[in-house]
């Protein structure tokens, strides 16, 4: 810190005076808030911004924005675990890096504390699948046995467990499984499909090594509604 005060010295910086004393004769000045005070009037919800991968801690990362006007990036963002990826995220230091270059969406702006929360994966496709055929290639196969013989895959009983806790959700069962041609990942990952329901029955697909199963949600909520109880139990499942 004092090496990069030392490089300061002569430099002209916009600074915010926080504090003032007249007893201590101090003035406290934060460069950080002036910056705040400047930029964060051009920040609203739902703006894109381009932006470098800061600090990443396990569950989220810090994202410092870019302004054109400002030849640099003034103002640092915060985006969660749950809104790295679509896909099941175990740590946010497997899928970003210090320096990464990203596209990120205002999801709130907190003006009181100075806090701007964003988004990388709301810039991408939501992976909704139709059916377990549309995702088992012409060379897979279906597996329709009974569901009483079919396993649940590593993980997913307790992702069931935590998911009939939630309010609205009702049932769960499998359907059905296959087996896919070649191993797309070996984590667990689990989507909503976007068939249409009937009789407020959801279709849920889980996917891990070359296994895919497709499974049956009884559920009073709606398909936005089901998607925010999944990512609410994807955070509290290990």
């Amino acid at each position: 810190m004092v090496e990069v005060a030392s490089s300061l010295v002569g430099s002209l910086v916009s600074v915010k005076i926080i504090q003032v004393s007249e007893e201590n004769r101090l003035l406290i000045f934060s460069e950080k808030e002036a910056a705040w005070s400047k930029y964060s009037v051009n920040v609203d919800i739902g703006d894109v911004f381009e932006g470098v991968v800061g600090s990443v801690e396990d569950y989220d990362a810090f994202i410092h924005l870019k302004f054109p006007d400002a030849g640099s990036y003034p103002l640092t963002g915060l985006v969660h675990i749950s809104e790295v990826s679509w896909d099941l995220v175990q740590d946010v230091g497997d899928v970003l890096r210090k320096g990464d270059e990203v596209r990120v969406k205002v999801l709130n702006v907190d003006r009181a504390e100075s806090r701007i929360t964003l988004s990388i994966k709301q810039l991408q496709d939501d992976p909704f699948f139709e059916t377990l055929d549309k995702v088992i290639s012409t060379d897979g196969s279906v597996n329709d046995s009974a569901t009483s013989n079919i396993e649940p895959l590593p993980g997913l009983e307790a992702i069931f467990n935590e998911l009939l806790k939630e309010e609205g959700i009702e049932a769960l069962r499998i359907n059905q499984q296959g087996f896919e041609k070649r191993v797309v990942s070996q984590d667990l990952q689990l989507w909503l499909s976007n068939a249409p329901p009937m009789d407020n029955k959801f279709i849920l697909l889980a996917r891990a090594g070359r296994q895919v199963q497709e499974i049956q949600l009884t559920t009073s909520l709606d398909q936005e509604g089901i998607k925010k109880s999944l990512q609410r139990v994807l955070e509290r499942v290990p």
